[in-house]
């Protein structure tokens, strides 16, 4: 039987990757980004579950939209601070001219040189006699003093006027009902602020008024909302007589000062007192009704009513608040421009509808009164919260595509099963015909099979049905790759690799027909010292390839050693199974077991191998193969088989018994010494790497003793069951499936021991 190895794969089409779309753009990503282990097994997994790219869609979506979201309500936030800051420095800055305005207009009222004699007429009859009120309202001064102020009242739309001593008694007023009485409280301090002020004028704040005044209808009405600007009339010798008031209706002028600019459909500016009292008409009066913050009636106004309260809750939409109004605390921005505070709040806070809301404010100490302006939530971020929505309706539809294609995979994956499980029973896989099954390992199953056009016996491993997944798939591609790159005789071909339509990963491999080392002793015995030699040589021969490579096997056992004829050469060893190589270097290939997790065989594994797994090397493959010289020289492993653990610290704790004690009968003492030196606890006794093994294996005594006559005479002699060709049914031939379907994971194979039988 000629060995065969081909310099290419099969033309086999079938024996080619199919490669999706995605596939492609995946592994030339990988080759940007370097290659590496990790990105490559992650290449590997996206590439057979495409249901994963929605879900990794829905993370960098979502991702970059909250990102986006988050930017844009910050930029909003940002810009609505600005806005809101502005939009009061604006309101203050109109309003504090207004007032001057005002101040003004009261000033020049008062100095017309023409209201000084009945202004003192007026004084001269307010002599706190019982006459006195019925003297000044028939006065001649007051028909006068009305007369002269009418055209002026009209002009700047006063709707009132009082004039007031500096006693505080009403001289004279646009209706009899005040004049003669003496004024008190907030009306009183008014008028004598002018009196005292630098400036001889003063403008109040909106206060309820007790008089029956007209109001916009005509009608008189008590506690209407007045305001006042007062200057002081002074004699000829600027010296001062009496304060002259203009009343001014809030609802209108004032209100109209600090609304004039308001973002949007809930954007406004309002004053306030110290109490958190609305100083000014609010622009939700019909909704403040609705909810019951104002009485149901047309007269209602907001206006010197309202306080700027919390109620926790949001009325407009339906809620009702848990605690009564007078219990209720202020306003984020009341409570803060009161206690004297400018500032802003573009984070929501309840305003005094409950309504989240975002406002500036300020508080001006010169007229006792606070401003501050608000806008909803909903609308000042409207555009992030569309845009988040949209993200929403996105993330959904990604999420239920990764839903559908997940289902569709599924429905896909059952389908591929059917095809598969179909194919393997048609026994065609591709351009190989599957002819008998020779074993299952942990891993995969292996066939006898022959190639539709080379017409040759291969070796067929396809991975298991239940256990393709990306860690098998991976971990199957590794094993074929890395052992393809070896090129030595005595390692096992690889003619092909694949997957085919239907999904079946596979390789084919040179077909053996033969026995490896531990059906040889376990049928033969012990076997002879100058043969043994001449078998270590040869797996010293294939190690050194992988050693020189940068790899280490990690699982050489006899299990894994196979005897067979090649060219005509007996005894011709084949070293199988580098599911568990190790590249020395971990940067060349996807670390795919554990670091700290023990690999291998238990009877045949060296003590780094038990305690220091990253320091494992060359030298580990060593002691392997000194523990399979042992078991070839004695027909027995190191140390008897018994619980895992306890084989394991026995090749950690425990020397060897030496081979001439446990074989019975001596053994030449350069290679009994040489074993033992491979089976050193201490790396740094054992040779090296494969090569100066097989070194020093060619300076022993018994070298070269072993010869290829005796070996072919040897197979004569015990060529009764064994396999005479590829299509022998015999047990001797079913060995090769323990070999070639052994386990690439940590699958523990410990073979039973016979007692010593006669040297082969």
């Amino acid at each position: 039987m000629n060995v065969e190895k081909p310099s290419e794969q099969s033309g086999s089409s079938n024996s080619q990757i199919s490669r999706s779309a995605v596939g492609r753009a995946t592994r030339e990503f990988g080759r940007v980004l370097g290659g590496t282990p990790s990105f490559l097994a992650t290449s590997r997994f996206l590439r057979q579950q495409l249901w994963a790219w929605p879900l990794i869609s829905i993370i960098l979506f979502g991702g970059t939209g909250w990102w986006v979201s988050q930017s844009i309500e910050n930029a909003l936030r940002e810009q609505r601070v600005a806005d809101l800051t502005a939009m009061v420095e604006a309101s203050v800055s109109g309003l504090e001219t207004w007032m001057d305005e005002q101040r003004i207009n009261a000033k020049l009222v008062a100095a017309d040189d023409r209201l000084c004699e009945p202004v003192k007429e007026l004084l001269r009859l307010s002599d706190g006699t019982d006459e006195a009120e019925r003297n000044l309202i028939q006065s001649r001064a007051q028909e006068d003093l009305r007369s002269r102020l009418k055209s002026q009242l009209e002009l700047d739309e006063y709707v009132g006027y009082f004039l007031v001593s500096p006693e505080g008694i009403v001289l004279a007023a646009d209706q009899e009902s005040p004049i003669g009485k003496p004024l008190a409280g907030y009306r009183k301090q008014i008028f004598n602020n002018a009196l005292t002020s630098e400036l001889k004028s003063f403008v109040s704040k909106p206060f309820l008024s007790p008089l029956l005044l007209k109001d916009v209808d005509g009608e008189l009405r008590a506690n209407l909302p007045s305001m006042y600007t007062v200057g002081v009339v002074c004699d000829e010798y600027n010296n001062p007589l009496a304060s002259l008031g203009l009343r001014i209706r809030p609802e209108n002028k004032f209100t109209d000062i600090l609304q004039a600019v308001r973002f949007g459909k809930s954007g406004e500016t309002y004053a306030f007192d110290r109490n958190g009292l609305l100083l000014t008409q609010s622009r939700f009066d019909d909704q403040l009704k609705q909810v019951g913050l104002l009485t149901d009636q047309p007269e209602s106004r907001s206006i010197l009513t309202l306080e700027l309260r919390d109620p926790k809750v949001n009325m407009i939409a339906g809620q009702r608040p848990q605690l009564r109004r007078a219990d209720q605390p202020l306003t984020r921005l009341a409570a803060s421009a009161i206690e004297g505070k400018s500032g802003h709040d573009a984070n929501g806070y309840r305003d005094y509808r409950g309504v989240p809301s975002v406002g500036a404010w300020r508080w001006l100490d010169k007229y006792d009164l606070g401003v501050g302006t608000e806008m909803d939530v909903a609308e000042a971020f409207r555009p992030a919260y569309m845009l988040r929505r949209a993200f929403m309706v996105l993330m959904s539809l990604l999420a239920l595509s990764a839903i559908g294609i997940y289902l569709a995979m599924l429905f896909i994956d059952q389908q591929q099963k059917i095809l598969q499980r179909a194919t393997l029973a048609a026994k065609q896989l591709g351009q190989y015909t599957l002819e008998k099954k020779l074993g299952a390992g942990g891993m995969g199953t292996v066939y006898m099979a022959r190639h539709a056009m080379l017409r040759r016996p291969t070796a067929v491993k396809l991975l298991d049905l239940d256990k393709i997944s990306p860690k098998a798939i991976t971990r199957f591609e590794r094993e074929v790759q890395l052992t393809s790159t070896l090129t030595h005789p005595n390692t096992v071909a690889i003619f092909d690799y694949g997957r085919t339509p239907d999904g079946i990963f596979y390789y084919a491999m040179e077909y053996l027909d033969g026995m490896n080392l531990e059906d040889l002793v376990q049928r033969f015995g012990p076997v002879s010292e100058a043969r043994s030699v001449y078998i270590l040589k040869q797996i010293c021969g294939s190690l050194s390839e992988a050693h020189l490579t940068g790899l280490v096997h990690r699982d050489i056992k006899p299990a894994n050693i196979f005897l067979t004829c090649r060219g005509g050469q007996y005894d011709f060893v084949k070293v199988l199974d580098f599911g568990l190589v190790k590249a020395l270097d971990e940067e060349n290939g996807a670390n795919l077991t554990n670091p700290n997790a023990m690999t291998g065989t238990p009877l045949y594994m060296p003590p780094e191998a038990v305690i220091q797994t990253e320091k494992i090397d060359a030298r580990a493959d060593i002691y392997a193969i000194g523990a399979v010289g042992y078991f070839l020289l004695t027909g027995t492993s190191v140390f008897p088989l018994g619980p895992v653990m306890e084989v394991c610290m026995r090749h950690v704790s425990e020397t060897p018994e030496s081979l001439s004690s446990r074989l019975g009968k001596p053994i030449s003492p350069d290679l009994e010494s040489l074993i033992l030196r491979c089976l050193s606890k201490p790396r740094a006794n054992r040779p090296a790497d494969a090569q100066l093994l097989l070194r020093e294996l060619e300076t022993c005594q018994i070298s070269g003793t072993w010869t290829s006559t005796d070996a072919h005479d040897w197979w004569e002699a015990h060529k009764k069951g064994l396999p005479s060709s590829p299509n022998d049914a015999s047990p001797a031939a079913t060995t090769v499936s323990k070999s070639l379907s052994a386990a690439s994971d940590m699958t523990v194979i410990m073979p039973n021991e016979r007692s010593a039988e006669p040297t082969p």
